[in-house]
C-alpha cells in the first residue's frame, strides 16, 4: 500500500485483490432492504396504482 500526494490531497494506491476483498467486506456489512410480505406488496402496489391514477 503506496500513498500518493496530488494537488494537496493524499491517495493510497492498494493491488487490486485487496481492493476487491475490500468491497466484497463492505458489501457482506450493507443491510438489504426490508423484504414485504405478498399481501404488502400488494397493498402498496394498489396505493400507487391509485396515486398515479388520480394524477392523471
Amino acid at each position: 500500500m503506496n500513498t500518493v500526494i496530488i494537488e494537496n490531497k493524499s491517495y493510497v494506491v492498494v493491488p487490486a485483490e485487496s481492493y476487491h476483498a475490500l468491497q466484497k467486506k463492505a458489501a457482506l456489512k450493507a443491510r438489504p432492504e426490508k423484504t414485504l410480505t405478498i399481501k404488502e406488496a400488494r397493498a402498496h402496489s394498489k396505493k400507487l396504482i391509485r396515486k398515479w391514477a388520480t394524477g392523471k
